[in-house]
């Protein structure tokens, strides 16, 4: 089954702009993966401000999301797993969604285990 985060953040983003505010993205910059610029990074955290007139490129796709935006002038493309999204919600109202981080522990299913070899029925003749 695949993963509902990319989904859920999909939804809200496009919920915040159609009411006409502004989404934000909370991301987990030590996470493996992520670029971002590092000067903007506070606590391991940083935010994302994705309003549409401030970005570029914008893709929200299952395993990452993209965009390119500019920081202090300099243009820079943004690239943040899905995994790495703590929360998404309006700047003006804080209405959105936060993540449970430890969902990101593993969302694939496990691996089945091999089944046993069958073994000799145990049968007995009864006089």
């Amino acid at each position: 089954m695949t993963p509902l985060k990319p989904y859920l953040i999909r939804s809200i983003y496009e919920w915040i702009v159609d009411n006409g505010l502004t989404p934000h993205l909370l991301v987990n910059a030590d996470y493996p993966g992520v670029t971002l610029p590092g000067d903007f990074v506070e606590d391991g955290r940083i935010v994302l401000n994705m309003r549409p007139e401030a970005i570029q490129g914008l893709v929200l796709g299952n395993e990452e999301i993209q965009f390119n935006a500019r920081f202090s002038g300099k243009p820079m493309r943004i690239i943040a797993p899905c995994k790495a999204v703590l929360a998404i919600y309006a700047k003006e109202n804080g209405k959105g969604m936060i993540f449970d981080p430890e969902e990101n522990e593993d969302e694939t299913p496990p691996t089945p285990t091999e089944p046993k070899p069958p073994q000799k029925p145990q049968l007995r003749v009864v006089k």
